[in-house]
């Protein structure tokens, strides 16, 4: 029997990653390769390369052409639904690169979409395969920690100002009356936001309505934030407290940390290592499932759970979707600002460290005295049927 054959939407940018993956699993003869579509030339690498793989500038014409089993979608995000709908009619599956869709209205059009065509749509929520996430959640379950009360989290990175003028779309608020789903925390962040809601599900919270506090900044001329803080307070009680950064002259990788009345468990996620009640010091790294061979498994043998279906993000587009449409972000005034060491922008002064307060204390910048810091803007997100 033939391996699936599999395709891919937006090759270039971090479509290279999934170049890099079907390249690896067409050489375990677990894939075909069988398209490439970029509305600009693909540039072979080593460990991606295009030898004998049809590359198009539209893709409709390789849907048409290839007729793919799986097709992999790696494009803004304000354009998934259409591709989605094209995919599914040509009777393949989806991975969809995150965020999925810029709105919850979208969001079940898409689930509409996939469950009248009868095809599967996995979200690339890559972090969600991780072992170490496993691991917490399980405790968390177990009551291994005991009744949960918080589930933060907290990221300092560094962005110079050439990483807003990538594309057309980044650093805008909207493209063509389109919401564009860029800035911290729906963006580079979102796996830290998609964690800490994993964190929260697993401790029984995840679907109850939420109030949403929600600080928003910007250290440069654009339209989205490059700091942003938010408290989600659940129903039954417990917060999850966000806070990143992408103008950090210091490096936090990104840390979940969740409290429980019987003691705390801290997870890296980007580093898939975890420090739990009793450790003194990091695990070594737990490995992660791909989602990729994770779908794969799933066509194979139904038993086999989808890791991250597009039901589990449902939580996730709602939050995305009021971070989007709350108030533009603050400007930070430039006395707040220093030279980023490498010469490619300006860093704000100490953010990593109040970054870290904030999830520590729980307190958003404004109830810091943060010098720059404005009051946040507050919402009540319910996405119960």
């Amino acid at each position: 029997m033939n391996a699936p054959a599999v395709a891919l939407v937006g090759a270039l940018g971090h479509g290279l990653w999934h170049r890099r993956s079907m390249h690896r699993l067409a050489r375990e003869g677990r894939v075909r390769v069988v398209g490439l579509s970029a509305r600009r030339p693909i540039v072979p690498t080593e460990d991606a390369p295009t030898d004998g793989v049809p590359t198009f500038t539209d893709y409709r014409v390789m849907l048409d052409e290839v007729r793919p089993d799986i097709v992999i979608i790696c494009t803004p995000p304000h354009t998934h639904l259409a591709m989605a709908r094209d995919v599914f009619a040509v009777g393949a599956d989806l991975l969809l690169e995150k965020p999925p869709v810029p709105t919850l209205d979208e969001h079940r059009r898409l689930a509409v979409a996939a469950r009248e065509t009868g095809r599967l749509c996995q979200v690339n929520f890559q972090a969600l395969g991780s072992t170490a996430l496993a691991e917490v959640s399980d405790l968390v379950q177990a009551g291994g920690l005991g009744t949960v009360e918080t589930v933060d989290a907290v990221g300092a990175w560094w962005r110079p100002d050439s990483y807003f003028t990538r594309s057309a779309w980044a650093g805008r608020r909207a493209i063509d009356g389109h919401p564009v789903m860029d800035g911290a925390l729906v963006n580079p962040f979102a796996h830290a936001v998609m964690q800490a809601l994993a964190v929260a599900d697993a401790a029984g919270a995840a679907n109850a309505p939420i109030t949403m506090d929600l600080e928003r900044y910007r250290s440069r001329d654009i339209e989205v934030d490059d700091v942003a803080c938010m408290r989600l307070t659940f129903a039954g009680g417990l917060t999850t407290t966000v806070a990143v950064t992408l103008a950090s002259a210091t490096f936090a990788a990104g840390e979940i940390i969740t409290r429980g009345a019987r003691g705390s468990a801290l997870l890296e996620y980007p580093k898939d290592r975890v420090q739990l009640p009793g450790d003194t010091a990091w695990s070594e790294p737990r490995g992660r499932t791909g989602l990729l061979e994770n779908l794969l498994d799933h066509r194979t043998d139904p038993t086999v759970p989808l890791i991250a279906p597009l039901s589990r993000t449902a939580l996730f587009t709602v939050i995305a979707e009021a971070i989007v449409a709350a108030p533009l972000p603050e400007r930070i005034d430039a006395r707040h600002l220093s030279p980023h060491p490498d010469g490619t922008g300006n860093a704000i002064d100490g953010i990593e460290d109040l970054m870290r307060q904030v999830v520590r204390e729980h307190q958003l910048p404004s109830g810091l005295s943060t010098p720059w810091a404005v009051a946040p803007y507050r919402t009540v997100l319910d996405r119960r049927e």
